[in-house]
């Protein structure tokens, strides 16, 4: 059964298409992966669904367990059990781990904060006074985050470029809490370019230029990363200069 579907989903930027007729189903309590290049429009796919400000004039429809939730913000999506884990999770002077934690967990006590930190591999102790600022590295910051997913029980989660800025004991750690938040039945979606992460998926979606050109079995999708390059038939470059995914000359994957 489908929990997430789009329907001939676009949206565009300055007449210029980034996501471009996406019809894909997101089946429940399977890992989904959804890769492609930089400029695929992954990370905005991800804003899109979440409801974001920013991404919420779009074209198709999305619906969450069969209602259309298009015309939702963000904090009614997030209501019904949708989230997203940011590629560079925020920081916040002055806040504590574990007031972070309990601000997004279901149970709220110290047994639950301890519980998720012992998950993301952190020991309580050390970390349950720590602030979540600067003096938290990118990798125990990465965590963190994913403790406070954790802690929220989701029915979908987006976890955006999920190794990015981490170390090896971090990403492994990641790992298994994405291996935990599906043994709990939660739907998971990877938004990756990285065929380490692609592994841990059950299913995957290929984008280029912001169109589903691939989609299916990890193994299948993993022959992107080997080398094989899919016709696309569409130009898109990332805009460096305004950060958002835009039209250019000829780019594809390569392996």
């Amino acid at each position: 059964m489908a929990i997430l579907e789009l329907r001939d989903v676009s949206f565009m930027v300055n007449s210029t298409y980034i996501l471009n007729g996406l019809t894909m189903e997101f089946w429940e309590g399977y890992v989904h992966a959804v890769v492609g290049p930089n400029g695929a429009g992954k990370s905005t796919l991800a804003n899109v669904i979440m409801g974001l400000p920013d991404y919420r004039q779009h074209s198709g429809d999305i619906l969450f367990e069969g209602s259309s939730i298009r015309h939702l913000n963000v904090d009614e999506r997030a209501r019904l059990g949708i989230t997203l884990g940011w590629q560079e999770p925020a920081r916040f002077e002055g806040l504590k781990v574990s007031q972070f934690l309990l601000a997004a967990a279901r149970e709220k006590n110290r047994d639950e904060v301890d519980r998720v930190l012992e998950l993301v591999g952190l020991e309580p102790s050390r970390y349950r006074n720590r602030a979540v600022d600067k003096t938290l590295s990118g990798g125990e910051r990465k965590r963190i985050e994913l403790a406070s997913i954790l802690a929220m029980r989701p029915r979908l989660v987006m976890l955006d470029e999920p190794d990015s800025g981490v170390d090896i004991e971090a990403i492994e750690r990641i790992f298994e809490a994405i291996s935990h938040l599906k043994k709990e039945g939660t739907t998971v979606l990877l938004i990756t370019h990285s065929a380490r992460v692609l592994e841990k998926a059950d299913h995957a979606f290929l984008l280029c230029s912001g169109m589903l050109v691939d989609k299916g079995q990890t193994r299948k999708i993993l022959e992107y990363f080997s080398g094989k390059c899919l016709p696309c038939p569409h130009k898109n470059v990332p805009d460096l200069n305004s950060g958002q995914e835009t039209g250019g000359e000829n780019a594809r994957p390569t392996g």
